[in-house]
């Protein structure tokens, strides 16, 4: 009887190691095998799969993408476009808005951060008025700024999708749509300096010293806290 117990044990421990294992492994799917609203009837991949990339970048760039080497110098980043009417428009967008979409994902991130608790209270109460130029500050004009911040960003791929929505599986209507995804890679130090430099801008528009000392707190390290955060650290 003890032998039967500690074998079941033995077993489940294998089979929780192994689907663990299994679970974080970024598995690169064909669409047949999820169920949509849409059928996809062409692609730039031959195989009909689609990229582990544009789903979660930095997870593909940590198992597939990159070199030991390149680890060390690059962080990477992905955009996919809503439908369009084609894909050269689809395309152009997913290009265009790569850069945006990575300051955007960086002034979210400061505006979590400022947002945070220090010593058991918040570093930045919203319901101050002191507080209101801030945010105002950090919601509609960081992105724009942090834009301007950020160098040496390039596209190393490109995805499109030919999809054929259908009312039938779910979609509001039935008509031809293109999406395009693009893979951006960044050097880590121009991302660390950008994120820096953003987190500069959030303390320099502060005017009032002690709300301008709880946003210092809020920021400290903000450029290695965003790499963490990444990677699902913090």
């Amino acid at each position: 009887m003890k032998k039967t117990v500690m074998l079941m044990a033995l077993v489940l421990v294998f089979t929780s190691c192994s689907s663990t294992k299994k679970e974080k492994e970024l598995v690169e799917v064909k669409h047949e095998e999820i169920r949509k609203d849409y059928e996809v009837r062409d692609t730039s991949s031959g195989e009909g799969i689609r990229p582990g990339w544009v789903e979660d970048a930095a997870v593909w760039a940590e198992e597939y993408g990159k070199t030991a080497k390149d680890g060390a110098d690059f962080r990477f980043f992905s955009f996919e476009t809503e439908p369009k009417v084609s894909r050269e428009i689809a395309c152009n967008l997913a290009k265009a808005n790569a850069k945006a979409d990575i300051a955007g994902e960086i002034a979210t991130f400061i505006d979590k951060q400022l947002g945070a608790s220090t010593e058991g209270s918040a570093s930045i109460d919203p319901n101050n008025p002191k507080t209101q130029p801030l945010r105002e500050f950090v919601s509609n004009t960081l992105a724009e700024k942090i834009m301007a911040l950020i160098h040496g960003a390039s596209i190393v791929k490109t995805y499109w999708e030919k999809r054929d929505y259908q009312k039938s599986r779910g979609a509001k209507a039935d008509y031809i749509g293109f999406t395009c995804a693009s893979l951006v890679r960044i050097p880590t130090k121009e991302l660390q300096k950008a994120i820096d430099e953003a987190a500069n801008h959030v303390v320099n528009a502060v005017d009032d010293p002690g709300t301008k000392e709880n946003v210092k707190k809020a920021l400290n390290d903000a450029s290695e806290n965003f790499v963490k955060a990444k990677q699902g650290q913090l």
